[in-house]
């Protein structure tokens, strides 16, 4: 098999109806042999159902709780034999929020395996209509933290004091090395993803793919950006579902990995720029309140979100 692609649902039925018809429409025309798996995080909106009648070629894991990306993209690798009975040469982790465009999947593959030093590669992202995104990231730093809660300039934001990596390498089309693409899109080479294995289940949303970047290039693989594999990414339709609570999980994810992959005085430094943060985006929350912006139980809510992260 040259691809398995793996994607993981939550209460977006619409979006992975166009997710996977994009899929399958991507492998037919690549003309790759490949299977797509669902893995379903108890979505209540009838996603399993419509995958089943829409899609009957599609694997479909229906799980009766909503275990997270990490978990669940660790599932359907159990659920297709992964490591003991099939080894696809790639794996493509993708979100269901995405569509794939043109031959995107078979420029990903192609480049994985024309690049053998490649463990992983990621695509190039666009928004719905068809504008710039950034779609892979220098590893978490100090600046990055600042930043989130301190949007000082938008050059600033734009940079690699920020993680990012300059416009001008996405416009080149030529692939460029990377720490981490996004999740939303990111191919693993099959061999790759067995000798480093899946996700680190600790992270129930977010980093989880940073965390898995971070072990494949401790086991020396390089990791790229692709440009030419262009894929629709229309950003955190899941997420958006439950914003403080998805505030919460970011930060809880960001500090497990600052424990497993940072120096004591990183991690120092870390929490009190949190911190710092998390008392100006207090005093943001309560003058928007006082404007009418937002109502006392959305105020009561984010602050919520708020000491809880600071507690963690």
């Amino acid at each position: 098999m040259d691809v398995a692609i793996i994607t993981v649902s939550y209460n977006t039925r619409d979006l992975l109806a166009d997710c996977l018809e994009s899929a399958l429409a991507g492998l037919a025309r690549s003309g790759l042999d490949g299977q797509v798996w669902v893995v379903d995080n108890a979505s209540v909106d009838g996603s399993s159902d419509m995958v089943r009648q829409r899609f009957p070629a599609v694997h479909l894991v229906a799980h009766g709780a909503n275990v997270g990306f990490a978990a669940g993209n660790n599932l359907a690798l159990r659920a297709m034999g992964f490591g003991s009975q099939v080894r696809p040469r790639h794996v493509l982790f993708l979100n269901p929020d995405t569509r794939v465009v043109g031959d995107a999947l078979g420029e990903l593959v192609r480049f994985l395996d024309r690049t053998p030093s490649a463990g992983a590669a990621g695509a190039r992202l666009v928004h719905g209509d068809g504008d710039f995104q950034h779609s892979a990231f220098a590893f978490p730093g100090l600046a990055q933290i600042f930043l989130d809660f301190y949007p000082v300039h938008h050059r600033l934001l734009d940079s690699r004091w920020n993680g990012r990596y300059p416009r001008a390498l996405y416009e080149s089309g030529r692939p460029f090395p990377v720490d981490h693409p996004l999740g939303a899109a990111l191919m693993i080479r099959g061999d790759t993803l067995a000798e480093v294995g899946g996700f680190d289940e600790q992270y129930f949303m977010y980093c989880e793919e940073i965390a898995l970047c971070r072990r494949i290039k401790q086991a020396s693989w390089e990791i790229y950006c692709v440009p030419t594999a262009e894929i629709v990414h229309l950003v955190g339709q899941s997420t958006q579902q439950f914003r403080d609570t998805m505030f919460v999980a970011l930060w809880r994810s960001r500090f497990l990995m600052f424990e497993a992959h940072e120096s004591a005085a990183f991690r120092w430094c870390a929490r009190r720029l949190v911190r710092l943060g998390l008392w100006t985006e207090t005093r943001r929350a309560r003058a928007a309140h006082r404007r009418g912006e937002i109502s006392a139980e959305q105020l009561e809510r984010r602050l919520a979100a708020f000491r809880e992260v600071a507690a963690l």
